[in-house]
């Protein structure tokens, strides 16, 4: 096991290492540099840069100096917290970027646990009862999961709660404590905001991991290992639930690394109609208005989650399955 985490911690280690490279590559895409582009958006609003601010930004950032020293530079000022200065917003990267970063990564893991929770008995259900009447309208209901995007979804639930309600299911705080310091009864507020986008987020997923769950299940429950624990005088359900579900998890536990991603990138457009306070709108908005370093921040952030998740996701599989850490 402790050569497995050693290998998986090295894999890591590379990964984010490259990642960073790619991150400052995004930052440089733009003609000239940051400062260049900064000073002629403060100038189109009328407004000038001090020329000793000019000379600590250069400094800072390394402009003017081979491209090598300004990405030591640029990372030694990310491993201080400090990612640039965003050209559109005017204020630090990490003002910015911490709050939503929070939102997002609490959007994210309540989904995961709603996907969790609704698909693992369900796929289970189904499996154990193949052709039942149940497990047909399960299977109906995981494909319509399929079928309907996300942002239709969302769409839908904002005019029902509107129309029948009279709510605005949008956002995740109410008008009264969108800019209130963070207490008890603004966390409860986020909780009961939070169910809509954790339902529309997490259909999808649900759906595709129910039939996965359903499909792993139908493989194992007919193994050998079943039928001598069966013919050992174990409890179906005992059976069930200690054997074949152990193993069909797997495929639960190497989907957690993606989860975060896939909530940025894959769910852009429902964070937009549901106005949530994420950090995928702030991602689209600075790629349309090219502020490379607010970009190039989230990319990192984002891909170094995914890589922390996809290595505590090796870490449980090996924990849930010896087969990988032996192999």
């Amino acid at each position: 096991m402790l050569r497995f985490l050693i290998r998986r911690s090295l894999a890591a280690v590379t990964t984010i290492f490259a990642i960073s490279v790619v991150s400052f590559i995004i930052i440089q895409l733009p003609p000239g540099d940051f400062l260049t582009s900064y000073m002629a958006n403060l100038a189109q609003m009328g407004e000038r840069v001090p020329d000793e601010v000019i000379v600590a930004m250069r400094d800072t950032y390394g402009l003017g100096e081979p491209i090598y020293i300004q990405y030591f530079k640029w990372m030694r000022g990310v491993l201080r917290g400090d990612f640039g200065q965003s050209m559109e917003w005017g204020v630090p990267v990490n003002t910015l970027i911490w709050d939503r970063l929070g939102l997002t990564v609490m959007v994210g893991l309540s989904s995961i646990l709603f996907v969790w929770v609704v698909a693992i008995p369900i796929g289970v259900f189904s499996a154990t009862h193949q052709y039942s009447p149940f497990d047909y309208v399960f299977t109906f209901l995981g494909f319509l999961g399929l079928a309907i995007p996300n942002f239709l979804l969302a769409l839908v639930l904002m005019w029902v709660g509107f129309s029948v309600f009279g709510a605005n299911v949008g956002g995740l705080f109410s008008p009264e404590y969108a800019d209130a310091p963070w207490s008890m009864a603004k966390v409860l507020d986020l909780f009961s905001h939070l169910i809509i986008p954790m339902l529309i987020v997490g259909t999808a997923g649900t759906a595709g991991l129910l039939r996965t769950m359903r499909a792993n299940m139908l493989d194992e429950i007919n193994q050998p290992y079943v039928e001598t624990a069966r013919a050992k005088g174990l409890s179906e359900r005992r059976l069930t639930w200690k054997y074949p579900v152990r193993v069909a998890l797997n495929p639960f536990v190497s989907t957690v690394g993606y989860a975060l991603p896939d909530l940025v990138g894959g769910v852009i457009i429902v964070a937009v109609v549901l106005n949530l306070p994420t950090i995928g709108p702030l991602l689209l908005r600075a790629l349309l208005s090219q502020d490379m370093f607010m970009a190039g921040a989230i990319v990192l952030i984002i891909s170094v989650l995914t890589v922390l998740g996809t290595f505590i996701s090796d870490i449980l599989l090996a924990a849930l399955d010896p087969r990988i850490r032996l192999d």
